[in-house]
């Protein structure tokens, strides 16, 4: 009894806990704290986002101005539509960016989840398009989450599909069957690396890297994934600390209870090196702990500095709601430098 107790002290002491999802997949042991804050969806013009504001993707028109890429759940489906903003907190909508594909191309039934990338002469986006959802009114993507391409001379665009580019696709009988959902680019020398999401036909979700020397060229895909399968995390967004040298890598972790599989907290890894991540240096960012407002499920994460601190935005539905529909758009802070946690 007395060395049960022993162990039980050292577990808390160290930071573990006890599995708490159903089919054992890895958790955290670490924690770090955040504040946050809402803007509500709806509002948008012709009614695009009535349905939900979520998958966010940030990027700096100029000094001043922030753009947002958002999922706009609305009347036609779930579209990347444009918000800016000067202090990340009173945003105005713009509305959708993309439109539906034809009746038989890839992004007929969704053109959502716009990432961006400037090289300095034009802009990059690669965006998530599928040919299925689930039926009206909420139009919710499902696989294959394919990875698509358009391009534009202004963040604000007007942005054009390039048909004739396909970066690259899942591919049978590997670990990214059923998903290759854009991800965060990094230059590294001459070479631009996507941190893309990857997921098989079991379902288990992890993060890779694809690589290439031309944006608008195809893409080599690792033979792994940075991560073990079965890490359950989807979707990417990069920090790179100059203090102390290290990368952090804020994903969206998918949990399991009674309710299933929604998303749960904001995870985040760290490594010295862009090619080599360890699974057990991870954190807990935002979960409904920490979340003064959404208390169970919290979404996609994108992080970036703002003034001497690190803004973290993500989307959640508030309350005690896992839905994937009336997402919000949240706000929280960290201090810097960031370190992780010892």
């Amino acid at each position: 009894m007395i060395m049960r107790q022993i162990l039980f002290l050292a577990f808390l002491f160290l930071g573990f806990t006890y599995p708490k999802y159903k089919d054992g997949r890895p958790e955290c042991k670490y924690r770090m704290d955040a504040e946050d804050m809402v803007m509500a969806y709806g509002g948008g013009p012709d009614s695009c986002d009535i349905l939900g504001a979520r998958d966010l993707w940030m990027f700096k028109a100029d000094d001043s101005t922030f753009c947002m890429h958002y999922d706009a759940a609305g009347p036609k489906g779930w579209l990347t539509s444009l918000a800016v903003s000067k202090d990340l907190v009173h945003w105005e909508k713009r509305g959708p960016v993309l439109q539906l594909g034809g009746k038989d191309e890839p992004d007929s039934k969704s053109a959502s989840y716009g990432t961006t990338y400037f090289d300095g002469k034009k802009w990059h986006m690669f965006y998530l398009g599928t040919p299925n959802v689930t039926t009206a009114p909420n139009f919710i993507p499902s696989f294959p989450y394919l990875n698509m391409k358009a391009e534009s001379k202004s963040p604000y665009g007007p942005w054009l599909k390039r048909r004739d580019i396909i970066p690259f696709k899942p591919k049978e009988n590997t670990f990214y069957s059923s998903t290759t959902s854009p991800g965060f680019i990094v230059k590294n020398k001459d070479e631009y690396m996507m941190f893309f999401s990857a997921v098989d036909f079991t379902i288990k979700r992890t993060i890779c890297i694809a690589r290439t020397r031309d944006l608008d060229g195809p893409w080599k895909i690792d033979s792994s994934p940075i991560i073990p399968t079965g890490e359950q995390v989807e979707n990417t967004s990069i920090y790179f600390e100059k203090a102390n040298k290290t990368w952090f890598l804020f994903t969206n972790h998918i949990g399991l209870d009674k309710d299933g599989e929604y998303t749960d907290a904001i995870w985040v890894y760290w490594s010295k090196d862009l090619n080599k991540w360890d699974p057990a240096n991870k954190a807990v960012v935002l979960d409904g702990q920490n979340c003064k407002w959404s208390k169970r499920c919290i979404g996609l994460p994108y992080v970036i500095r703002y003034k001497n601190r690190l803004a973290v935005l993500y989307d959640a539905p508030g309350g005690n709601s896992v839905s994937h529909m009336r997402r919000s758009i949240g706000l929280a802070f960290l201090n810097l430098p960031l370190t992780a946690p010892k």
